[in-house]
């Protein structure tokens, strides 16, 4: 049983899948997001709920991510959630949650963008590039809203670059996963995705800060790789499959 969020929980599924042992992996929340339990419809938050599902409950195979030496449990991201871990990093006088939302509203009218091209294509500038295994994104919002854990692929959703007013249009409308029908907001799913910038990017998986080793990053998906107690599977949440 791993107690924390997003980070902590994907630290334990790395040495659990690099160890190769068959073991399940039991989730209680006590960290900021927790979106991976959203994705999967774990009730991590129920502490006896899932002290019974660790017990005798059942458990799933679930995909993950792979980006270099790295495996993330629900999604990496490239651009301004990066600028966000950033900027909060800075700040001494907040913590949890407030602190995100602070940096987060500091950084929506200021950050630039990144570059990035994705599948041979050319750079384009972006705003926030993601590529998710689960449906969930920083705590509220629902960046890949037909994405399914369980599927074998992973979900790319790339928003480009937007004035003020978009912007905040931009992320009113990924709480309830409209952003994707936006015009030049682009999703693709796939296996696997080769990404390029100018530079090696910083980057941020399951909530943690990274820091790329070359210029072209490599992301796939690895079915099954992972035991999950309590994991709902064979659908996502809007109902695909």
């Amino acid at each position: 049983m791993a107690v924390g969020g997003d980070g902590t929980w994907s630290n334990v599924a790395n040495a659990l899948i690099r160890s190769r042992a068959d073991c399940r992996l039991g989730l209680i929340a006590a960290g900021t997001g927790n979106d991976f339990a959203k994705s999967l419809g774990v009730p991590a938050r129920e502490c006896v709920a899932s002290a019974r599902l660790a017990a005798d409950g059942p458990d799933a195979r679930v995909d993950v991510g792979r980006v270099e030496d790295q495996y993330f449990l629900n999604a990496i991201g490239f651009g301004f959630d990066v600028a966000v871990l950033e900027h909060a990093a800075r700040v001494r006088w907040l913590r949890g949650t407030l602190l995100y939302a602070y940096a987060a509203l500091h950084q929506l009218l200021r950050y630039d963008g990144i570059d990035v091209a994705f599948d041979g294509e050319r750079s384009t500038r972006r705003l926030i590039f993601v590529v998710a295994n689960g449906r969930w994104f920083g705590g509220a919002f629902q960046i890949a809203p037909g994405a399914s854990c369980d599927d074998g692929l992973l979900d790319a959703v790339a928003i480009p670059e937007a004035t003020g007013a978009e912007r905040v249009r931009l992320f009113a409308s990924a709480v309830r996963g409209a952003h994707v029908r936006l015009p030049n907001v682009e999703l693709r799913r796939s296996r696997a995705f080769t990404l390029r910038f100018e530079t090696p990017p910083a980057y941020e998986t399951d909530g943690e800060y990274r820091q790329a080793m070359s210029r072209t990053v490599d992301v796939e998906c690895v079915p099954g790789a992972l035991r999950v107690v309590g994991a709902s599977v064979g659908h996502d949440a809007a109902g695909r499959r």
